[in-house]
């Protein structure tokens, strides 16, 4: 009843409209609704079942947490860009009074000065992770507007730098917005912003960055504490503290001093801080560093934190980046570098990412550790230390493990926010994680940038369902095929 009834609703209406363009349309929906019956049927009659005889079972698709692609330069590209447009719009290089109003004068500045606020602060390790990072994007995208978000940002610090310092001329005791900048406390106010100041003034920033360089890899060198052998330490949470963290806030600073100007005395400071960091806190059963190491403890607990361990790899990779070839020290860095991947790849999840605890299942999976591996990884790649074949599948998966948190607003989801020193399990696994801890952001950028050169030197494809890196292009779009 319900064709025939619309079939006469709808001839009623050609004859009174005449119009051949009506008819015509009508025709098309009755040749419509003549096929319903057709249609619905076929979709009520049950599929047939896929056997070993029917169908070619081992290429079915699996339902992955993570995307199981190869990534392209594009895409990655993408990513960063949404991670750069958003920090472009919320990291301002403006400073208020103490009405909150733009203070564009910097000869008025004093106490209550303040940086205009922000979702993040210009002035933190975590930051100048993120300016090398844009630096890195810049170059192996040949986009200019990462590196200028960098230079920005730092031009921005060195022109309100003499503003402070005459403040402090009339006021010794004064506590500023850039008292950190001028009187670092800890490694964690000096290593990696006086590190990405060196690679911005090597990329040309042309600002002179250099006074604050030197302060910094001045308290570096002759200020922070250090056992008597010359280990870098600190008295916080107990005596005579080793964090696994303060290579990375030390280490990267002095080489790249080294490099700078030609001192070795940096080089000889960076190799000896990993080689005697390592022989306290790595565990070669394992591959994995601990995060805390304790002189006057009779035994020394052992938690693998995730990102401390991301701090020791990039460490490594950045002496590596710039020391010698034949430098005193170098092949002892390699081999610990080759035996940490080693270790890392092995506690690698099935989503892509490590653990907070890496050698704990059960801990959460955290974003900002697994893009200081993905980049780390990457690089040592890319410089030839490891093996693609090995370890490329396993960083494409990272990599896209990384770009699932991304959100479209361009923000880091999964980061453990900023992490003391633990003896017990309960402290590392409950730390929140949070969209505003900003060690996410540096590692994206720089994980990125060395993805997009990986895939300019290599040459991934799936084969047989799986990720497989091959030294030339292979042009085919098999599903399956033989390497020659």
């Amino acid at each position: 009843m319900f064709l025939p009834k619309f079939k006469s609703i709808f001839i009623k209406f050609v004859i009174i409209s005449k119009t051949k363009y009506i008819a015509m349309t009508i025709v098309n929906i009755l040749a419509v609704l003549t096929l319903l019956p057709v249609i619905a049927f076929s979709q009520n009659q049950p599929a047939k079942p896929q056997n070993d005889a029917s169908a070619p079972l081992h290429l079915m698709q699996p339902e992955y947490d993570t995307p199981y692609i190869v990534p392209t330069a594009s895409e990655i590209t993408k990513v960063l860009d949404r991670v750069y447009n958003y920090l472009e719009a919320t990291t301002p290089t403006q400073l208020t009074d103490a009405s909150g109003s733009e203070l564009s004068d910097f000869t008025k500045v004093n106490e209550q000065t303040k940086f205009k606020q922000g979702d993040f602060r210009l002035i933190s390790y975590e930051w100048g992770v993120t300016y090398a990072g844009m630096l890195l994007a810049s170059q192996t995208t040949g986009d200019q507007k990462y590196a200028d978000y960098t230079f920005k940002r730092l031009k921005f610090l060195a022109d309100i730098r003499p503003s402070f310092l005459k403040l402090e001329q009339l006021n010794p005791d004064a506590r500023h917005a850039i008292f950190s900048v001028i009187h670092p406390h800890a490694l964690d106010d000096a290593g990696a912003m006086c590190a990405a100041m060196i690679k911005a003034e090597q990329a040309k920033i042309g600002s002179d960055l250099n006074p604050m360089i030197d302060n910094f890899i001045d308290f570096i060198s002759n200020k922070q504490q250090r056992f008597e052998d010359g280990t870098l330490a600190r008295n916080r949470p107990l005596p005579n503290s080793l964090w696994l963290d303060d290579l990375f806030m030390s280490v990267p600073a002095l080489a790249q001093m080294g490099k700078y100007t030609d001192q070795t005395k940096y080089f000889d400071d960076a190799v000896k801080q990993v080689l005697q960091f390592s022989k306290r806190m790595f565990n070669y059963d394992k591959g994995l560093f601990m995060h805390g190491w304790i002189q006057e403890m009779p035994e020394h607990p052992q938690f693998h934190w995730a990102r401390a361990n991301g701090w020791a790899v990039m460490t490594m990779v950045e002496l590596l980046e710039v020391l010698p070839a034949d430098y005193a020290g170098r092949d002892q860095v390699l081999d610990l570098l080759k035996h940490h991947i080693r270790g890392l790849a092995n506690y690698q999840s099935p989503q892509g990412f490590w653990h907070q605890l890496i050698d704990k299942n059960d801990s959460y999976l955290e974003t900002s550790a697994t893009a200081i591996y993905a980049y780390s990884i990457a690089r040592a790649i890319n410089r030839g230390y490891i093996d693609e074949q090995v370890y490329g599948p396993m960083v494409c998966l990272a990599w896209n493990a990384v770009a699932s948190k991304v959100t479209e607003k361009g923000q880091v989801d999964g980061t453990c926010v900023g992490t003391g020193m633990g003896f017990d399990p309960a402290f590392y696994y409950y730390r929140p994680i949070n969209v505003f801890a900003a060690h996410g952001y540096g590692p994206l950028m720089l994980a990125g940038a060395e993805m997009i050169e990986l895939l300019k030197n290599h040459f991934p494809k799936m084969n047989d369902s799986a990720i497989q890196f091959y030294s030339k292009d292979v042009k085919t779009n098999g599903a399956i095929f033989e390497a020659k």
